[in-house]
Protein backbone atom coordinates (compact mmCIF):
# COMPACT_ATOMS: atom_id res chain seq x y z
CA UNK A 1 0.00 0.00 0.00
CA UNK A 2 1.24 2.94 -1.04
CA UNK A 3 0.90 7.09 -1.26
CA UNK A 4 -2.65 9.01 -0.38
CA UNK A 5 -4.16 6.07 1.66
CA UNK A 6 -1.15 6.04 4.43
CA UNK A 7 -1.18 10.34 4.45
CA UNK A 8 -4.82 10.20 5.08
CA UNK A 9 -5.08 7.16 7.57
CA UNK A 10 -2.36 8.77 9.43
CA UNK A 11 -4.16 12.13 9.50
CA UNK A 12 -7.17 10.52 10.52
CA UNK A 13 -8.84 11.28 7.39
CA UNK A 14 -11.14 8.53 5.99
CA UNK A 15 -9.47 6.93 3.28
CA UNK A 16 -11.39 6.08 -0.32
CA UNK A 17 -8.51 5.48 -2.74
CA UNK A 18 -5.81 2.44 -1.87
CA UNK A 19 -3.09 2.43 -4.59
CA UNK A 20 -1.21 -0.78 -4.33
CA UNK A 21 2.47 -1.75 -5.93
CA UNK A 22 4.07 -4.69 -6.37
CA UNK A 23 7.95 -5.14 -5.80
CA UNK A 24 9.94 -7.97 -7.45
CA UNK A 25 7.33 -9.36 -9.65
CA UNK A 26 6.49 -9.86 -13.41
CA UNK A 27 3.13 -9.28 -15.65
CA UNK A 28 3.23 -13.02 -16.26
CA UNK A 29 3.46 -13.77 -12.54
CA UNK A 30 0.40 -11.91 -11.82
CA UNK A 31 -1.48 -13.08 -14.35
CA UNK A 32 -0.62 -16.20 -13.13
CA UNK A 33 -2.24 -15.64 -10.09
CA UNK A 34 -5.39 -14.85 -11.40
CA UNK A 35 -4.36 -10.63 -11.95
CA UNK A 36 -6.05 -9.13 -14.61
CA UNK A 37 -4.25 -6.54 -16.37
CA UNK A 38 -6.06 -3.03 -16.97
CA UNK A 39 -3.37 -0.82 -17.37
CA UNK A 40 -2.63 1.20 -20.99
CA UNK A 41 0.12 3.06 -20.13
CA UNK A 42 1.74 0.49 -17.82
CA UNK A 43 1.57 -2.57 -16.00
CA UNK A 44 -1.69 -2.61 -13.25
CA UNK A 45 -3.34 -5.30 -12.59
CA UNK A 46 -6.81 -5.93 -11.13
CA UNK A 47 -6.86 -8.46 -7.37
CA UNK A 48 -9.18 -11.21 -8.45
CA UNK A 49 -11.05 -11.34 -5.79
CA UNK A 50 -10.88 -7.40 -4.09
CA UNK A 51 -10.59 -5.72 -7.82
CA UNK A 52 -8.61 -3.32 -6.34
CA UNK A 53 -5.51 -2.12 -8.78
CA UNK A 54 -2.15 -3.45 -8.49
CA UNK A 55 0.87 -1.79 -10.23
CA UNK A 56 4.07 -3.05 -10.71
CA UNK A 57 6.66 -0.84 -9.59
CA UNK A 58 8.45 1.22 -11.54
CA UNK A 59 10.64 4.08 -12.50
CA UNK A 60 9.86 7.23 -14.88
CA UNK A 61 12.30 9.30 -17.51
CA UNK A 62 11.49 12.31 -18.88
CA UNK A 63 11.49 12.66 -22.59
CA UNK A 64 9.11 15.03 -24.25
CA UNK A 65 7.26 18.21 -22.75
CA UNK A 66 4.51 18.12 -20.75
CA UNK A 67 2.80 15.86 -18.01
CA UNK A 68 2.65 12.62 -20.90
CA UNK A 69 6.43 13.17 -21.71
CA UNK A 70 7.66 10.22 -19.95
CA UNK A 71 8.56 6.57 -20.75
CA UNK A 72 7.85 4.40 -17.66
CA UNK A 73 10.71 1.27 -16.70
CA UNK A 74 8.71 -1.33 -14.67
CA UNK A 75 10.69 -4.70 -14.15
CA UNK A 76 11.45 -6.91 -11.18
CA UNK A 77 14.38 -5.34 -10.96
CA UNK A 78 12.76 -1.43 -9.41
CA UNK A 79 12.66 -1.75 -5.89
CA UNK A 80 10.17 -0.07 -3.67
CA UNK A 81 12.41 2.59 -2.85
CA UNK A 82 12.90 3.81 -6.65
CA UNK A 83 9.02 4.16 -6.66
CA UNK A 84 8.47 5.85 -4.41
CA UNK A 85 11.32 8.44 -5.24
CA UNK A 86 9.18 9.31 -8.81
CA UNK A 87 6.42 10.30 -6.57
CA UNK A 88 5.67 14.21 -5.90
CA UNK A 89 5.86 14.71 -2.25
CA UNK A 90 7.27 13.15 0.76
CA UNK A 91 3.72 13.00 2.30
CA UNK A 92 2.42 11.04 -0.59
CA UNK A 93 5.67 8.53 -1.13
CA UNK A 94 4.93 6.04 2.96
CA UNK A 95 4.71 2.72 1.90
CA UNK A 96 3.33 -0.14 4.06
CA UNK A 97 3.36 -4.19 2.91
CA UNK A 98 0.09 -5.53 2.52
CA UNK A 99 -0.99 -9.29 3.04
CA UNK A 100 -2.17 -10.83 -0.06
CA UNK A 101 -5.91 -10.04 0.84
CA UNK A 102 -4.55 -6.47 0.85
CA UNK A 103 -4.65 -5.52 4.42
CA UNK A 104 -1.63 -3.40 5.78
CA UNK A 105 0.87 -5.42 8.11
CA UNK A 106 4.18 -4.64 9.21
CA UNK A 107 6.13 -1.22 9.94
CA UNK A 108 6.04 1.98 7.48
CA UNK A 109 8.47 2.26 4.49
CA UNK A 110 9.08 6.26 4.96
CA UNK A 111 12.66 6.59 2.79
CA UNK A 112 12.08 10.41 2.25
CA UNK A 113 10.61 11.44 5.58
CA UNK A 114 6.69 11.81 4.83
CA UNK A 115 5.58 11.03 7.95
CA UNK A 116 7.95 13.56 9.78
CA UNK A 117 6.53 16.39 7.28
CA UNK A 118 3.02 15.17 8.31
CA UNK A 119 4.09 16.18 11.56
CA UNK A 120 5.51 19.29 10.83
CA UNK A 121 2.52 19.66 8.43
CA UNK A 122 4.59 20.51 5.54
CA UNK A 123 4.12 20.11 1.88
CA UNK A 124 7.65 19.30 0.71
CA UNK A 125 8.36 18.15 -2.96
CA UNK A 126 10.98 14.54 -2.92
CA UNK A 127 13.55 15.31 -5.40
CA UNK A 128 14.62 17.69 -8.04
CA UNK A 129 12.60 15.82 -10.88
CA UNK A 130 9.92 17.21 -8.78
CA UNK A 131 10.16 20.07 -11.99
CA UNK A 132 9.57 17.53 -14.56
CA UNK A 133 5.67 17.14 -14.14
CA UNK A 134 3.97 20.28 -14.60
CA UNK A 135 0.76 19.14 -13.40
CA UNK A 136 2.41 19.15 -9.98
CA UNK A 137 1.98 22.75 -9.52
CA UNK A 138 -1.34 22.13 -10.02
CA UNK A 139 -1.43 19.12 -7.50
CA UNK A 140 0.25 20.99 -4.78
CA UNK A 141 -1.89 24.17 -5.25
CA UNK A 142 -5.00 21.52 -4.74
CA UNK A 143 -3.32 19.59 -1.78
CA UNK A 144 -2.41 23.29 0.02
CA UNK A 145 -6.28 23.63 -0.14
CA UNK A 146 -7.43 20.38 1.21
CA UNK A 147 -5.01 20.63 3.77
CA UNK A 148 -5.38 23.63 4.86
CA UNK A 149 -3.22 23.32 7.90
CA UNK A 150 -0.17 22.11 6.14
CA UNK A 151 2.18 24.93 4.33
CA UNK A 152 3.88 24.39 1.48
CA UNK A 153 7.81 24.39 2.18
CA UNK A 154 10.04 27.28 0.89
CA UNK A 155 12.27 25.38 -1.43
CA UNK A 156 8.99 23.26 -3.14
CA UNK A 157 7.77 26.62 -3.49
CA UNK A 158 10.88 27.71 -5.42
CA UNK A 159 10.62 24.46 -7.96
CA UNK A 160 7.17 25.35 -8.45
CA UNK A 161 8.41 28.91 -9.96
CA UNK A 162 10.98 27.42 -12.01
CA UNK A 163 8.07 25.11 -13.55
CA UNK A 164 6.10 27.71 -14.28
CA UNK A 165 9.36 29.82 -15.81
CA UNK A 166 10.06 26.48 -18.15
CA UNK A 167 6.52 27.16 -20.42
CA UNK A 168 5.71 23.32 -19.33
CA UNK A 169 2.54 24.82 -18.17
CA UNK A 170 1.57 25.69 -21.89
CA UNK A 171 1.50 21.57 -22.39
CA UNK A 172 -0.91 20.94 -19.78
CA UNK A 173 -4.50 19.95 -21.33
CA UNK A 174 -7.57 21.79 -20.59
CA UNK A 175 -9.36 18.64 -19.09
CA UNK A 176 -6.64 18.39 -16.08
CA UNK A 177 -6.27 21.70 -15.65
CA UNK A 178 -10.23 21.54 -14.75
CA UNK A 179 -9.68 18.46 -13.03
CA UNK A 180 -7.62 20.01 -10.29
CA UNK A 181 -8.90 22.73 -10.52
CA UNK A 182 -12.30 21.60 -9.22
CA UNK A 183 -10.77 19.43 -6.20
CA UNK A 184 -9.09 22.21 -5.27
CA UNK A 185 -12.45 24.43 -5.23
CA UNK A 186 -14.30 21.34 -3.01
CA UNK A 187 -11.56 21.47 -0.65
CA UNK A 188 -12.19 22.97 3.00
CA UNK A 189 -10.25 26.08 2.08
CA UNK A 190 -10.39 26.96 -1.78
CA UNK A 191 -8.95 30.07 -1.20
CA UNK A 192 -5.72 28.50 -0.59
CA UNK A 193 -5.35 26.88 -4.14
CA UNK A 194 -5.54 30.81 -5.72
CA UNK A 195 -2.80 31.91 -2.88
CA UNK A 196 -0.48 29.12 -3.60
CA UNK A 197 -0.67 29.77 -7.57
CA UNK A 198 0.01 33.19 -6.72
CA UNK A 199 2.74 32.17 -4.53
CA UNK A 200 4.34 30.43 -7.53
CA UNK A 201 4.05 33.82 -9.39
CA UNK A 202 1.58 31.23 -12.13
CA UNK A 203 -2.01 32.96 -11.32
CA UNK A 204 -2.41 34.56 -14.13
CA UNK A 205 -1.48 31.55 -16.48
CA UNK A 206 -4.82 30.03 -15.24
CA UNK A 207 -7.30 33.04 -14.26
CA UNK A 208 -7.66 36.35 -15.19
CA UNK A 209 -6.74 39.95 -13.86
CA UNK A 210 -9.84 40.58 -13.24
CA UNK A 211 -9.61 38.33 -10.04
CA UNK A 212 -6.96 39.83 -8.38
CA UNK A 213 -9.46 43.03 -7.84
CA UNK A 214 -11.78 41.25 -6.05
CA UNK A 215 -10.43 41.68 -2.56
CA UNK A 216 -13.40 39.70 -0.82
CA UNK A 217 -12.87 36.60 -2.99
CA UNK A 218 -10.91 34.78 -0.92
CA UNK A 219 -13.53 34.84 2.01
CA UNK A 220 -16.42 34.34 0.03
CA UNK A 221 -14.77 31.08 -1.32
CA UNK A 222 -13.94 29.90 2.11
CA UNK A 223 -17.45 30.81 3.17
CA UNK A 224 -19.25 28.70 0.25
CA UNK A 225 -16.92 25.63 1.63
CA UNK A 226 -17.86 26.10 5.32
CA UNK A 227 -21.30 26.06 4.11
CA UNK A 228 -21.26 23.18 2.15
CA UNK A 229 -21.84 24.76 -1.37
CA UNK A 230 -22.11 22.61 -4.32
CA UNK A 231 -19.34 23.06 -6.97
CA UNK A 232 -21.67 25.01 -9.48
CA UNK A 233 -22.24 27.36 -6.29
CA UNK A 234 -18.83 28.05 -6.07
CA UNK A 235 -17.69 28.82 -9.68
CA UNK A 236 -20.64 30.95 -9.08
CA UNK A 237 -18.96 32.30 -5.65
CA UNK A 238 -15.39 32.49 -7.80
CA UNK A 239 -16.85 34.69 -10.61
CA UNK A 240 -20.01 36.62 -9.03
CA UNK A 241 -18.35 40.21 -9.56
CA UNK A 242 -17.40 39.65 -13.49
CA UNK A 243 -19.16 40.16 -16.27
CA UNK A 244 -20.13 37.87 -19.15
CA UNK A 245 -17.37 38.25 -21.40
CA UNK A 246 -14.81 37.30 -18.86
CA UNK A 247 -16.69 34.34 -17.54
CA UNK A 248 -17.28 32.73 -20.98
CA UNK A 249 -13.67 33.54 -22.22
CA UNK A 250 -12.70 31.44 -18.97
CA UNK A 251 -15.37 28.88 -19.20
CA UNK A 252 -13.90 28.44 -23.13
CA UNK A 253 -10.27 28.16 -22.09
CA UNK A 254 -10.47 25.08 -19.58
CA UNK A 255 -13.43 23.47 -21.07
CA UNK A 256 -15.67 24.30 -17.64
CA UNK A 257 -18.46 22.39 -17.64
CA UNK A 258 -21.81 23.62 -18.76
CA UNK A 259 -23.74 23.86 -15.35
CA UNK A 260 -20.59 25.78 -13.32
CA UNK A 261 -20.57 27.87 -16.84
CA UNK A 262 -24.33 28.68 -16.15
CA UNK A 263 -24.66 29.19 -12.68
CA UNK A 264 -21.19 31.94 -13.05
CA UNK A 265 -23.96 33.75 -15.64
CA UNK A 266 -26.55 34.05 -13.87
CA UNK A 267 -25.02 34.52 -10.72
CA UNK A 268 -23.00 37.80 -12.19
CA UNK A 269 -26.83 38.76 -13.97
CA UNK A 270 -28.37 38.79 -10.35
CA UNK A 271 -25.81 40.57 -8.77
CA UNK A 272 -25.29 43.33 -11.11
CA UNK A 273 -29.41 43.34 -11.55
CA UNK A 274 -30.13 43.24 -7.78
CA UNK A 275 -27.18 45.92 -7.17
CA UNK A 276 -29.74 48.81 -8.93
CA UNK A 277 -32.41 50.74 -6.76
CA UNK A 278 -35.71 51.42 -7.79
CA UNK A 279 -35.99 48.04 -9.74
CA UNK A 280 -39.43 47.68 -11.55
CA UNK A 281 -41.65 44.72 -11.78
CA UNK A 282 -40.71 43.98 -15.55
CA UNK A 283 -37.08 44.08 -13.91
CA UNK A 284 -38.17 40.88 -11.13
CA UNK A 285 -40.16 38.97 -13.88
CA UNK A 286 -37.38 39.59 -16.64
CA UNK A 287 -34.61 37.89 -13.62
CA UNK A 288 -36.88 34.87 -12.93
CA UNK A 289 -37.31 33.86 -16.38
CA UNK A 290 -33.40 34.38 -17.68
CA UNK A 291 -32.48 32.20 -14.17
CA UNK A 292 -35.79 29.70 -15.59
CA UNK A 293 -37.11 29.47 -12.34
CA UNK A 294 -39.98 27.67 -13.86
CA UNK A 295 -38.22 24.66 -14.68
CA UNK A 296 -35.45 24.76 -12.63
CA UNK A 297 -36.44 26.03 -8.57
CA UNK A 298 -34.03 24.09 -7.03
CA UNK A 299 -31.28 25.89 -9.03
CA UNK A 300 -32.89 29.80 -8.08
CA UNK A 301 -32.56 28.22 -4.64
CA UNK A 302 -28.97 27.42 -4.73
CA UNK A 303 -28.35 31.10 -6.76
CA UNK A 304 -30.26 32.09 -3.44
CA UNK A 305 -27.72 31.11 -1.50
CA UNK A 306 -24.84 32.35 -3.46
CA UNK A 307 -26.59 36.21 -3.83
CA UNK A 308 -26.89 35.89 0.10
CA UNK A 309 -23.10 35.50 0.74
CA UNK A 310 -22.54 38.15 -1.40
CA UNK A 311 -24.71 40.54 0.61
CA UNK A 312 -27.22 41.50 -2.08
CA UNK A 313 -31.27 41.20 -0.97
CA UNK A 314 -32.92 38.68 -2.83
CA UNK A 315 -36.17 39.66 -0.12
CA UNK A 316 -38.23 41.04 -3.52
CA UNK A 317 -37.05 39.02 -5.58
CA UNK A 318 -38.26 35.82 -3.80
CA UNK A 319 -41.53 37.85 -3.57
CA UNK A 320 -42.15 38.34 -6.60
CA UNK A 321 -41.80 34.54 -7.10
CA UNK A 322 -43.51 33.61 -4.69
CA UNK A 323 -46.29 35.95 -6.36
CA UNK A 324 -45.91 35.16 -9.67
CA UNK A 325 -45.95 31.26 -9.53
CA UNK A 326 -49.26 31.53 -7.90
CA UNK A 327 -50.53 31.95 -11.49
CA UNK A 328 -52.86 29.03 -12.69
CA UNK A 329 -51.09 28.35 -15.88
CA UNK A 330 -52.90 25.35 -16.87
CA UNK A 331 -56.07 27.26 -16.63
CA UNK A 332 -54.79 29.74 -18.76
CA UNK A 333 -53.04 27.15 -21.76
CA UNK A 334 -57.20 25.92 -21.41
CA UNK A 335 -58.37 28.97 -22.13
CA UNK A 336 -56.53 29.50 -25.40
CA UNK A 337 -58.43 28.48 -28.36
CA UNK A 338 -55.72 28.66 -31.14
CA UNK A 339 -53.72 26.13 -32.21
CA UNK A 340 -50.47 25.52 -33.59
CA UNK A 341 -47.85 27.82 -33.68
CA UNK A 342 -50.05 30.70 -32.83
CA UNK A 343 -51.10 29.12 -29.75
CA UNK A 344 -48.01 29.02 -28.31
CA UNK A 345 -47.13 32.36 -28.50
CA UNK A 346 -50.47 33.49 -27.42
CA UNK A 347 -49.82 31.06 -24.29
CA UNK A 348 -46.63 32.19 -23.62
CA UNK A 349 -47.62 36.08 -23.84
CA UNK A 350 -50.85 35.69 -21.53
CA UNK A 351 -48.53 33.68 -19.02
CA UNK A 352 -46.23 36.96 -18.91
CA UNK A 353 -48.79 38.94 -18.53
CA UNK A 354 -50.25 37.22 -15.53
CA UNK A 355 -46.96 37.33 -13.75
CA UNK A 356 -46.09 40.69 -14.46
CA UNK A 357 -49.69 41.62 -13.23
CA UNK A 358 -48.96 39.58 -9.97
CA UNK A 359 -46.04 41.26 -9.11
CA UNK A 360 -47.52 44.88 -9.96
CA UNK A 361 -50.15 43.62 -7.22
CA UNK A 362 -47.61 43.68 -4.62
Amino acid sequence: MVGGAIRDRLLGLPVKDIDYVVVGASPEELIEKGFKPVGQDFPVFLHPATNQEYALARTERKVAPGYKGFVFHANPEVTLEEDLARRDLTVNAIAQEVSEAGQPIGELIDPFDGVGDIQKKVLRHIGPAFTEDPVRLLRVARFAARFSEFSVAPETIQLLKQIGQSGELKALVKERVWQEFSKGLMADKPSRLLETLKACEVFESFFPNALLQDEQLNIRLDTAAAQGFNLSQRIACLWALQNSEIILAWSSQWGIPTECKDYALLTSLLAQTLSKFNLKAEDYLDLLDRVDVWRKPERFGELNKVIDLLAYSTDELNTAYLAAQKVDVAQIAADVSEVGAQAGSMIKEKIRAARLGAIKAL
